[in-house]
């Protein structure tokens, strides 16, 4: 869909009516009829998971699959796959100096990279609202590569070969983002849930600094970048919202009204319905109840926007989605209806 980016928000901002963009992609595959891990390898069944959301949904965008593992196996990292789920990064490519140093930038299109970038585009052409590409973080992504541990004990311990390590992840993860607008995506989402680990003065070094460099290549009026960060705390706002990222989108841990108390009234500030605990594993009585609640807790931030917490597990009881959406459009009528 052809539309200013920049528009779409100031739309949501403006309007009167409580919008929602859930990170839902992989509910998708039930309603497609796609096996779940079949759409991380297949191209046209994660578009198909994608379009099938959104003939069920008014979702305010479409987003495609979010899976932390594609980046770091393109650098040469071993995926694990278990079953129906989301394949994880084994072992580690960098363990000293000389493996960070002489860690090769893969080419886009290595790998699964080349999917994405291909679900995003079939996942793109006709479709009635903006849709988002998704791509790890360079922290994220750093931990992948160099084990999660590593990186965080790096922060103190070996802050250069760590900078080494993040000046690679960011070379290309500009280029992959650089790659996702050229499918004529509408943005990504820059999913960065291992900064939230750190502290902010560490966040804003090793994680900020590296994705404001993506934001500004790409970011312009017609494309933008949401930083999805689920481990975020509220003192991470101030370092999130200096990368100048249009969107900044939260995990279930905050408290989501004193988040949206501290981001910059312009940009979007998405959350945070537990995906895991309320959305899988809930009823659909708690859904309700929890939707309603962050509603009207959110009620005097014009530039909230519904979400969930992070990534809903595929084997969220579409139920649960349903009754999301239905508590919204109720949400909505009753505050029309009290303002007329």
């Amino acid at each position: 869909m052809k539309i200013t980016m920049k528009r779409w928000v100031e739309d949501i901002i403006a309007s009167s009516d409580r919008k929602a963009f859930p990170f839902m992609a992989g509910t998708g595959a039930s309603l497609a009829g796609v096996r779940f891990a079949d759409a991380l390898r297949d191209a046209a069944k994660q578009a198909a998971c994608v379009g099938a959301l959104a003939a069920r949904y008014e979702s305010a965008a479409c987003i495609t699959f979010m899976d932390l593992s594609v980046e770091a196996e393109a650098f040469g990292g071993e995926a694990r796959w278990m079953g129906d789920e989301t394949p994880t990064i084994t072992g580690r490519i960098v363990t000293d100096a000389a493996s960070a140093h002489a860690l090769a930038v893969p080419a886009v299109g290595a790998g699964r990279t080349g999917v994405y970038l291909e679900a995003a585009r079939l996942a793109a052409e006709g479709a009635d609202r903006p849709v988002f590409g998704c791509h790890i973080g360079p922290f994220s992504l750093a931990g992948r590569l160099a084990g999660m541990t590593e990186a965080l004990l790096g922060v103190h311990a070996d802050p250069a070969m760590l900078h080494a390590v993040l000046r690679k992840c960011a070379v290309f993860l500009g280029e992959y983002a650089r790659a996702f607008k050229a499918t004529g995506v509408n943005g990504i989402v820059i999913a960065e849930p291992a900064a939230g680990l750190m502290s902010p003065a560490q966040c804003a070094e090793f994680s900020s600094r590296y994705v404001k460099e993506i934001v500004e290549s790409v970011q312009d009026d017609a494309f933008m970048i949401i930083l999805h960060n689920c481990g975020a705390t509220p003192r991470h706002v101030d370092t999130m919202a200096s990368t100048g990222a249009m969107g900044l989108h939260f995990g279930n841990i905050v408290d989501m009204a004193d988040v949206c108390a501290r981001v910059p009234p312009r940009v979007i500030a998405c959350g945070n319905l537990d995906p895991a605990r309320v959305l899988k594993d809930g009823s659909a009585d708690e859904v309700r109840g929890k939707t309603l609640e962050l509603l009207h807790r959110t009620a005097a931030f014009k530039n909230f926007l519904l979400s969930s917490g992070c990534d809903i597990p595929a084997a969220a009881p579409v139920e649960n989605i349903d009754m999301m959406f239905s508590m919204l459009n109720a949400y909505n009528e009753k505050e029309a209806a009290r303002v007329r």
